[in-house]
């Protein structure tokens, strides 16, 4: 049975920094693109940072780059994401994806919170 379960999202202070988890188990997720999402209250779900298999490379949304960074433990089937330097702007529910691509299999966790506020 697959499941993703994301964690750490909360109330942060404009500046402030959070680190999100992603937690996967029931599938091989070494094998797996793994990448972060957000949605914005109105807004379309948007791409923030991915992270190819065993960590050959990273992207990110403009809008993050330099201030977040992802990364993977394939030993614990984690990833993970480093926010720093938090804006409102960066509030939203931020999903975990894992895709692969010839296998052509998605997977999403439930989200979690993530608020920027004074």
């Amino acid at each position: 049975q697959v499941r993703i379960v994301e964690s750490g999202g909360g109330l942060v202070q404009p500046g402030g920094s959070l680190r999100l988890s992603c937690a996967a188990s029931g599938f091989t997720f070494s094998w797996y693109t793994m990448t972060w999402y957000r949605q914005a209250p109105e807004k379309e779900r948007e791409l923030v940072a991915t992270i190819a298999r065993a960590g050959a490379s990273t992207n990110y949304a403009d809008s993050v780059r330099g201030r977040f960074t992802i990364s993977r433990d394939d030993a614990k089937n984690t990833v993970y994401l480093q926010m720093n330097s938090l804006k409102p702007d960066d509030t939203g529910k931020y999903y975990c994806n894992a895709h692969h691509n010839e296998l052509g299999t998605d997977f999403w966790g439930q989200g979690t919170q993530v608020t920027v506020s004074s």
